[in-house]
């Protein structure tokens, strides 16, 4: 297996989120010490480097040794960009974002994790490509930077070389991926079952609300969607939610569409899976009585949108989070 050796700068700034750092930190350093156990040299070189050599504090109050940012005559493999709740200090630091984005011109992968992706983003490499961050900032994002494609739910998205990644916890996802790429599926399946987490993970990173995020939405339809959430199997045609507003059909689905960038029947969709996963979870329910009790009606169809809406079969989506 080719094994050309690859440094890897993870860059920190006061207030990092200290996961963002460690959880990618510690894949990659499993990843060498197995490989050093087969015999093998090991495939990388890690360095945590920030704007403030030394000791960087993290948001969690835990210091970091950090190196200085090297000169763009260093050859670097991969950067990768943590997040917190220091990102946007840094995102507004001149200098920082002149060397993020001199190394983005010469390293072969460029990736960020969690709220990263604002730094990145305030370095103009990001522009016109579909990215992902944290759940609670994804609206912030594309409103700050119309020119990003801004997806809410992937654990990850790769674009071009240039990695963004969901929150926190999803930086061990994006490296696991990383040394997939690198190293190959065995080796990184190896490092997950070392860390004792998923190659890949099931679903996407939608353990939000869905009934607070279309009431943060839309204030006129709150009510509305509380209501529909407490009868997802009763009658929830256009005709029946129209009179409940007092608008005629075509006027709630316009309105609807305008206020919340959704159709009706995709919220019923969204609200129906949301109860699903709850009951999925927290439940020995069968899954038929799941489907009926949601409003799906039959089986196959909770089947299928929980597979467009998770990205997995609701028995193992049960498998997983059951309890």
């Amino acid at each position: 297996m080719p094994n050309p050796l690859k440094t890897l700068y993870l860059l920190a700034f006061p207030d990092v989120q200290l996961l963002d750092i460690s959880g990618p930190l510690q894949v990659f350093a499993t990843a060498n010490e197995l490989m050093r156990k087969q015999g093998q040299p090991v495939p990388y070189v890690l360095k945590v480097v920030a704007a403030e050599p030394g000791s960087v504090v993290s948001s969690a109050g835990l210091g970091l040794l950090t190196l200085p940012l090297p000169g763009f005559d260093e050859n670097c493999d991969t950067l990768i960009i943590a997040g917190g709740r220091g990102v946007d200090a840094a995102a507004e630091n001149p200098e920082l974002l002149k060397w993020v984005r001199g190394q983005a011109a010469r390293v072969r992968r460029l990736a960020s994790v969690c709220s990263g992706a604002f730094l990145l983003a305030a370095s103009g490499l990001l522009e016109g490509r579909r990215v992902v961050t944290h759940w609670s900032r994804c609206d912030e994002l594309a409103l700050r930077y119309p020119l990003l494609r801004v997806e809410p739910d992937p654990i990850f998205i790769n674009e071009g070389g240039v990695w963004t990644s969901a929150g926190v916890t999803a930086g061990i996802d994006l490296a696991l991926a990383l040394v997939e790429e690198d190293l190959g599926h065995e080796l990184a399946l190896a490092v997950a079952r070392h860390l004792v987490v998923f190659l890949k993970r099931p679903g996407g990173q939608a353990q939000f609300s869905v009934t607070l995020a279309l009431q943060k939405k839309a204030g006129r339809f709150a009510e509305l969607h509380a209501w529909i959430a407490d009868n997802l199997s009763g009658d929830l045609s256009v005709a029946s939610l129209a009179e409940r507003v007092g608008m005629s059909e075509r006027s709630f689905v316009r309105h609807y569409r305008t206020d919340t960038g959704n159709t009706p029947a995709r919220a019923i969709e969204q609200l129906r899976v949301e109860a699903a996963r709850r009951l999925l979870g927290d439940t020995a329910l069968p899954i038929k009585r799941v489907a009926s009790r949601c409003g799906f009606g039959t089986e196959e169809t909770l089947r299928r949108s929980f597979l467009r809406a998770v990205a997995v079969t609701p028995h193992a989506y049960r498998e997983r989070f059951s309890g």
